[in-house]
């Protein structure tokens, strides 16, 4: 007697089911995947043909000559293979009349005044079989269903068409002629395409001769072959002559796009090489004579863009030592006002503030001469721009403090350092602060700012008139003004806007504005945190909210909100 062993490999019942299901979940998850990198395979199949189909003109003769090639060959191809068949078989159709009625004529002759029929059906079928030569096959059926026939070579009656026998039956006239084309069974290779020739032989028997058509057929499919070699010789030919005739019109326009791009990417000296004198040597002439005109328009206009960075450089210098002199003049007299008569102080406080103004437009201008020369130079360090940030706010707190206006922070807690020239950057965000105020209609500025981990940015945005559809790129043009009727009241020189662009290009940042009329404007200034580096992205919208209300939060690279903390002061 035999004892159950324990551990002998039974599974727990329902194991065996959770194996066929994983099993079965690993297999469509194999197959899943197996099918997603077919159609990324597939997807970049696609979009290579198609990005090479756009950029390539020779691709696209080629493939229209082979296609409309192809197409003119089908259909000629098409009506010569009707016209072969049609002929092949007028051919054949002509000599097997020819032949049935030759048969015709002796199985008549034969069957005449024979007192043994049926022996000489036999004689007559044999011999005209045996007169064939292969070529066809004879038939002697009878007229009434139910009687025996003479066939030869062995095939069936049923390749007689059943058409074809009631036309033969029905002939109002002895030996009329009747044919059908068909299919031939039981012959030695199956069934093979054939043509039947019929007629009355007497009123009791019918004469059939079945004619094979597969050499018909064989010289046909021969034919087709040669067509089709003929066509595909063709068509590779005509491919062959496309690529070389698009080939002499594609590669001096290729060389003529080249040149171009080396013209349009600085080379002024690029030239294109002339040959010959056909409508691509003219283009190659014209595309030179437009190059070198161009390039002495260019250099005429770099001549006089120096002359005049030149002029207005040496205007500013020279202006700078009769206009320490009258400021000397200036503040002495401003010094003296109150002894002076009253009618005498006006003039002498709108001269103060005017040498004022016009001292800082010379500065102006030399800046945007080194700018305009490429002289400007930054001198980096690493600073937190919060620092930057409250410096500025500091330095427009009495203009902010005459209007009546409260700037807001909005910083926050955690460093944003990079690095970046301080006194340029400085400069930028006075001049925003001071714009703002200047443009806030009596109502707060608010001043945040934000770093990630490749960028530090700050927003100024204020409430005021705004700016119109086009001018948040017209405002850093210089001497711009939105409004041509409106006063400066804290008086500027209408370059700071262009000085603070070109200050952030240099730094390798972005100095944007948006605006719109009502809602007020928001100029954003953002700065890579390692200098020399390429900007992706900013961590604050350029657009504030539609409301304007509540905190601005940052905007990730991927353009989801990402939440950030900081706090806010009133300064």
């Amino acid at each position: 007697m035999s004892t159950p062993v324990s551990g002998s490999g039974h599974e727990p019942a329902g194991s065996g089911d959770e194996s066929r299901r994983a099993g079965w979940q690993a297999f469509t998850e194999r197959l899943r995947q197996g099918h997603t990198a077919a159609q990324r395979v597939a997807r970049r199949l696609v979009a290579t043909v198609h990005t090479r189909w756009r950029r390539s003109l020779q691709l696209r003769v080629i493939t229209s000559t082979l296609a409309i090639s192809a197409t003119v060959t089908a259909v000629i191809g098409f009506f010569l293979m009707q016209e072969v068949l049609g002929g092949l078989l007028d051919a054949k159709r002509d000599a097997a009349l020819t032949d049935h009625q030759a048969g015709l004529d002796y199985a008549v002759s034969e069957l005449q005044g024979t007192d043994e029929p049926d022996r000489q059906l036999d004689q007559i079928a044999h011999e005209l079989s045996a007169r064939s030569g292969g070529m066809y096959e004879v038939m002697i059926l009878p007229s009434r269903r139910g009687a025996s026939g003479r066939v030869s070579g062995g095939i069936s009656e049923a390749s007689v068409p059943q058409q074809l026998r009631e036309e033969v039956h029905d002939s109002p006239e002895l030996e009329q002629q009747y044919y059908r084309y068909t299919e031939i069974e039981d012959g030695p290779e199956g069934p093979v395409p054939g043509l039947v020739v019929g007629a009355r032989l007497s009123t009791a028997l019918e004469f059939y001769y079945v004619y094979p058509l597969d050499h018909e057929q064989e010289m046909l499919a021969l034919v087709q072959r040669t067509m089709l070699g003929s066509a595909a010789a063709l068509l590779l030919l005509l491919a062959a002559i496309a690529s070389l005739v698009t080939r002499q019109v594609v590669i001096p326009v290729r060389r003529a796009a080249r040149s171009a791009e080396r013209l349009s990417s600085g080379e002024l000296s690029e030239r294109m090489q002339v040959r010959g004198e056909d409508d691509l040597a003219r283009l190659a002439v014209s595309f030179n004579d437009m190059a070198g005109n161009l390039q002495e328009k260019i250099q005429e206009l770099e001549e006089l863009s120096k002359v005049q960075r030149q002029f207005v450089s040496d205007v500013s210098h020279e202006l700078r030592t009769p206009l320490s002199t009258i400021r000397m003049a200036g503040d002495l007299l401003y010094q003296e006002k109150e002894e002076l008569d009253s009618s005498m102080r006006r003039p002498v406080e709108l001269l103060h503030s005017q040498l004022y103004r016009f001292e800082e437009l010379l500065g102006d201008l030399l800046e945007i001469s080194r700018h305009d020369a490429g002289a400007a130079t930054l001198s980096i360090e690493s600073a937190d721009i919060r620092d930057v940030v409250m410096r500025a706010v500091g330095d427009a707190e009495q203009i902010a403090e005459r209007r009546g206006i409260k700037v807001v922070l909005r910083l926050p807690t955690e460093p944003c350092t990079a690095e970046f020239d301080m006194r340029r950057i400085g400069r930028i965000l006075r001049n925003l602060i001071v714009n703002a105020i200047e443009h806030s209609e009596g109502k707060d500025v608010i001043v945040t700012a934000a770093g990630d981990s490749d960028s530090v940015a700050v927003a100024v945005r204020d409430f005021g008139v705004g700016l119109r559809a086009g001018e948040e790129h017209q405002c850093f043009d210089r001497f711009w003004r939105a409004d041509p009727a409106r006063t400066r009241t804290t008086g500027g020189t209408g370059l700071g806007l262009s000085i603070a662009r070109e200050d952030a290009l240099l730094h390798g940042g972005w100095l944007q504005a948006w605006g719109s009329p009502g809602k007020g404007s928001q100029f954003r200034l953002t700065l890579p945190r390692r200098s020399g580096t390429e900007l992706r992205g900013s961590p604050l919208p350029l657009a504030p909210p539609e409301t304007g209300a509540g905190r601005p939060r940052p905007v990730a690279r991927d353009g989801e909100d990402t939440p950030t903390g900081g706090e806010v002061t009133e300064a």
